[in-house]
């Protein structure tokens, strides 16, 4: 690995100004992405900054809504009571991201600032409706995360802006969100498919829904018609096979040794439709 100075401010003020003085330098949320991408050259920098220890990045506020830090690592997010009451599938996503070492370091902020195709977390937090919010010196912006990234390992960040927090809104009545994904095994702890969904429902009747995929896209991939094809139909199987078919259509895959596109569609279905009936289940109990 080549060598780099390290920092780590204190204040957010201080972290702003030291990138926006080095605006090569690579930023530090947990560093299970970024060590290991450096350490094979596929990442270099001269400086890391290291965020872990600025307040408003280790943020964990649930009130109804959810307030994420960039920097909160996800054994804080499973062990939190609120959230787990709340949010409970964002709990779950956050314990299946790496091991427990793993999780005491990795954040959702890294998560989606590494923008992985493959992105656990990224899929339920674009169907939970999550915004993140971006710093830099003078202001700050608000990006729904579905716009967030751009590429494989892109985002829309530019130079000497940092991502702060994830604001997820309070889930309305009756509310019910699931995310499943498809490994080819436990030592392979990288989704061929996944599906991130939420749903709300007036009786027996979804109102609002929001369906996200997880690699069979060069991003991770909100179908929006998927979604948008439920809202004001029953909440039944026939719907939720209507929903599972438009997010097959629009996946994108490629085929790679996890996977062929064509097993990777076919994944799509499956998991949508899984994910649908275990958020219409949880609606329909809340």
């Amino acid at each position: 690995m080549k060598w780099f100075d390290y920092s780590a401010p204190r204040t957010l003020d201080e972290a702003l100004d030291t990138y926006a003085s080095h605006p090569h330098a690579r930023l530090l949320a947990g560093g299970t992405d970024l060590l290991v991408q450096m350490r094979a050259g596929r990442k270099e920098t001269d400086l890391v900054i290291d965020t872990k220890r600025i307040p408003e990045l280790n943020e964990l506020h649930c009130n109804g809504a959810l307030t994420l830090g960039a920097a909160v690592p996800c054994c804080r997010i499973y062990e939190d009571a609120a959230v787990k009451s709340a949010f409970p599938a964002l709990a779950a996503v956050a314990s299946i991201i790496g091991g427990i070492q793993i999780q005491g370091r990795a954040s959702i902020g890294g998560n989606l600032c590494n923008a992985a195709p493959s992105a656990d977390s990224i899929p339920l937090l674009i169907a939970l409706g999550a915004t993140a919010r971006i710093v830099y010196k003078g202001g700050e912006r608000s990006v729904p995360v579905e716009d967030f990234c751009t590429a494989p390992g892109q985002n829309i960040l530019q130079p000497g802006e940092l991502l702060v927090s994830i604001q997820i809104p309070k889930p309305e009545p009756h509310s019910g969100s699931h995310y499943l994904r498809f490994i080819p095994r436990n030592e392979m702890d990288i989704a061929v498919a996944g599906a991130g969904v939420a749903v709300t429902l007036n009786g027996g009747t979804i109102t609002a829904a929001r369906i996200a995929l997880a690699s069979v896209a060069p991003t991770p991939l909100f179908v929006k018609a998927a979604g948008d094809a439920l809202v004001g139909q029953p909440a039944t199987e026939e719907s939720v096979n209507k929903a599972a078919l438009l997010a097959k259509d629009a996946a994108k895959p490629i085929s790679d040794m996890r996977g062929t596109a064509d097993y990777r569609r076919h994944l799509c279905a499956v998991l949508t439709r899984r994910a649908l009936r275990a958020a219409i289940v949880q609606a329909q109990e809340a």
